[in-house]
């Protein structure tokens, strides 16, 4: 699997069990256990933070190599049209 491709998955992960620990936080917080519903809120935004890395990481990735294809594509370019 690509670099992209294992970024786009963990975020993809951490964005799961982000909604998990929020969901698990106002399930806490309505029966008035704040330790518990904090906690779970923390690791939410835990979570949340990490996938917007990830997502960070892999469009990156991404970009890059978007140019790399672009200055492949325009280098070939100019030979193609001069061999026609």
């Amino acid at each position: 699997m690509s670099k992209t491709w294992e970024h786009y998955h963990h975020a993809a992960r951490h964005h799961e069990q982000a909604a998990y620990h929020f969901n698990e936080a106002a399930k806490y917080d309505e029966a008035e256990e704040r330790e518990k519903a904090a906690h779970h809120a923390y690791l939410a935004h835990r979570h949340n933070q990490l996938a917007i890395h990830h997502d960070s990481e892999a469009s990156k990735l991404r970009a890059g190599q978007a140019d790399t294809t672009a200055a492949y594509v325009a280098e070939r370019a100019p030979r193609q049209k001069s061999a026609a």
